[in-house]
């Protein structure tokens, strides 16, 4: 284990709880679930308690916030001393603002919480504004340094792993933090699993104490971070921000530029993962979420997605899939990769698409369904024809993040990516980006592959340049990467980069939707969510993958905005074929197969369970909570999924049955119901007359489900007896 990056400076023995006497000025930020306390000191401030909205499970702070202490100007060392300033303080209950100031050089730092909704966790971020007139060169800030007085209990860290491809065996961790233990998860703008490393988490962890009470932080950016936890005796401390390896860290900061560090999110949870989840994703909704995409009853649009057919897809097909896309009920035609001339020539394939893009839009217009199109808009290629981002052009060339071998070709599909963080590319990017949403009459962009880069061997881009032992260049997942010290700094330039674009593309286009595909999942984050709609969940389609991977990120992320794509699988017989569908169908909902290719009767029976889908699944998945009453599926075992609508008092339990061909029942528990309210519940496959239960014995004894056949499925829905 790595030791934890920064060292809080606590001496054993020497630890106290800071005295409010201390403090300058003290705020209490609160939300209905939880409270937090900050207080000012004259060279730092510092979090003095964290507890629940009732004040119960408090976790007591015993240190100040860890401030940089020194920057750098032409190679000189210059240290820093803090200083509170009154003059620009806010306090609130919902926002605290304190102010610190440098003589020399002239800085103001700001430190800053924010309860931007009346529910869910507390915002925290830190700026830093250079005042001076010198060019500045920072260490790291971390964006939040704490240290709790612990008593001797059990706690345990949970995390979840992003989709990175293909779900792993694990998804999600539970790890036990006994004392003299550390625990860390890192993230990056692209997750690839590498031999002997843990894989990347969702910027996310939970500490929980036995009785399931405990609290969670997560971070708000796509670049690269870290979430470190230390546990001495009496006393667990904590990292959160930016990754400082490989190190060290350095940020260039120029005379009246700020450095703002990745916003981070603390909160109070009770009754496990399940409850901290549940809190999570209503405030995700309500604060991170798109308000004009949670406001459409659509959302989420069923899909037609081209990529069944690979990159042979051309215009009679695409034709052909909006047509059938209208027959099966189904919202938009996603046209996937293989439509372009060539990559970063973002232009249609004239063999392909002779008549253009623009066509095929109206056509899927015309039907009363969407068009979404696939890009990777910063990679580029070997074409030469006008307006390319051809890897040979010496502008292009001096945008990369690095230098290429005089053989090297693109994919079909992946090429070389560029450095959004320089400014130019960002302005080319915006340009670019207008024309094909405007010219193509797109209601979906689609980002694919290594799109914000994570490494650069440049040094006259805006970060900081490679350290004195250089980089290493390595291939993997068709990219090329750059491991060096200035990692970070090149993520935190180009992460900021790529929501300026978003950003943009937003406010001309408030109608168009974001999906964040990157490989499957590689980029999945909070600062994601805050600038897309949706993700692509796994790059793996088969049934167990997307059960897996929707398994794994409910517990953090909204169903609607996690994306599983049902492709061609055995189906023996028809209730294989639902099996198929509905381990699709439990958040955003993508058909990746040549439909046209279904028997009469899997389209039939297709049809029936989209109309399904929009009718009844929807409406409930958008608003709800999400109990995982099972174990992670195997494919073996029995596995399901509960999904509940507290305000419209309805819900789904999903199941799902296995390969062991001995196991026809199975007992599922379900949770979050009232205990005294009566509940209809019913199955859509029939399997047993409606009936009225209370919430108690559907919690406490159950309810058994009974498939005959391995690889069955059914859903169960239950609403309140006056509702039904």
């Amino acid at each position: 284990m790595r030791p934890l990056y920064i060292l809080l400076c606590l001496v054993a023995g020497g630890l106290h709880l800071l005295s409010p006497a201390e403090a300058q000025v003290r705020a209490s930020i609160r939300t209905r679930d939880t409270v937090l306390t900050v207080s000012s000191f004259s060279g730092a401030p510092g979090i003095t308690r964290l507890s629940a909205a009732s004040g119960s499970h408090a976790w007591q702070g015993i240190s100040p916030e860890r401030l940089i202490t020194s920057v750098e100007n032409d190679g000189r060392g210059i240290p820093i001393h803090w200083r509170f300033d009154p003059a620009g303080t806010v306090v609130n209950t919902r926002h605290a603002r304190f102010v610190y100031r440098s003589k020399e050089p002239a800085l103001r730092l700001i430190w800053e919480w924010e309860a931007r909704d009346s529910g869910g966790p507390i915002e925290h971020r830190i700026t830093i504004e250079n005042l001076s007139n010198l060019e500045l060169w920072l260490p790291l800030q971390p964006s939040l340094a704490f240290a709790w007085r612990l008593p001797n209990e059990s706690l345990s860290v949970f995390s979840v792993e992003k989709g990175a491809d293909t779900p792993s065996p694990e998804g999600v961790h539970r790890v036990s933090l006994p004392v003299g233990a550390q625990w860390y998860g890192e993230s990056s703008t692209y997750a690839f699993p590498r031999a002997g490393k843990p894989r990347e988490i969702v910027p996310y962890m939970a500490v929980e104490r036995a009785d399931g009470t405990g609290f969670y932080a997560g971070v708000e950016f796509s670049g690269r971070v870290r979430l470190d936890l230390k546990r001495g005796t009496g006393i667990l401390s904590g990292v959160v921000g930016l990754n400082p390896e490989p190190g060290p860290y350095r940020t260039r900061l120029q005379p009246g530029e700020r450095f703002e560090t990745p916003t981070v999110f603390v909160g109070s949870f009770s009754a496990g993962a399940d409850g901290a989840g549940n809190q999570l994703r209503q405030w995700e909704r309500r604060v991170l979420g798109n308000p004009n995409v949670w406001r459409d009853p659509t959302y989420p649009v069923t899909v037609n997605n081209s990529w069944g057919s690979g990159v042979q897809v051309d215009e009679p097909l695409a034709l052909r899939m909006i047509q059938d896309s209208t027959d099966l009920g189904l919202e938009m035609f996603h046209l996937d990769a293989g439509w372009y001339r060539g990559i970063g020539d973002w232009q249609p394939d004239p063999r392909k698409f002779p008549h253009g893009l623009a066509p095929i839009a109206d056509a899927a217009h015309r039907s009363g369904i969407r068009f979404g199109l696939w890009i990777d808009w910063v990679q580029a290629g070997s074409s030469s024809e006008p307006g390319a981002l051809n890897v040979r052009d010496p502008k292009v060339a001096g945008w990369m993040v690095s230098d290429l071998p005089a053989d090297w070709k693109p994919e079909e599909y992946k090429g070389q990516t560029l450095d959004l963080g320089v400014p130019a590319v960002r302005d080319w990017t915006l340009k670019e980006l207008e024309r094909i949403v405007s010219g193509y009459h797109l209601d979906m962009l689609e980002h694919d592959g290594y799109l914000v880069a994570k490494g650069c061997q440049r040094t006259d881009h805006p970060h900081a340049a490679p350290g004195a032992q250089g980089f290493t260049v390595f291939q993997d997942a068709g990219f090329r990467f750059v491991e060096s010290s200035n990692e970070t700094d090149v993520s935190y330039h180009s992460t900021r980069a790529y929501y300026q674009v978003y950003e943009k593309l937003r406010r001309e286009h408030p109608g168009l939707l974001f999906e964040i595909c990157n490989d499957g999942g590689r980029m999945i984050d909070f600062g994601s969510a805050a600038h897309g709609d949706y993700f692509s969940a796994t790059d793996t389609y088969d049934p167990l993958s997307n059960r897996r991977a929707l398994y794994d990120l409910t517990y953090l992320l909204p169903a609607p905005m996690l994306e599983s794509y049902i492709e061609k699988w055995p189906t023996p017989n028809i209730d294989a074929f639902r099996y198929m569908l509905r381990s699709g169908m439990m958040g955003w909902m993508s058909v990746m197969t040549d439909t046209t290719q279904w028997s009469a009767e899997q389209h039939a029976a297709a049809k029936s369970e989209i109309a399904f889908y929009k009718a009844t699944l929807r409406p409930i998945l958008r608003g709800a909570y999400v109990y995982h009453v099972s174990d992670r599926p195997d494919n073996v075992r029995w596995d399901g999924m509960e999904f509940y609508d507290p305000v419209r008092r309805r819900g789904a339990l999903f199941a799902f049955r296995g390969s062991a061909p001995d196991d026809g029942t199975h007992l599922f528990h379900l949770r979050g119901l009232s205990p005294t309210t009566q509940y209809t519940i019913r199955s859509r496959d029939g399997r047993f007359p409606p009936r009225r239960i209370t919430g108690s014995r559907l919690m406490t004894e159950g309810i058994t489900l009974r498939m005959d056949a391995p690889f069955s499925s059914d859903v169960l829905l239950f609403e309140t007896h006056n509702n039904h």
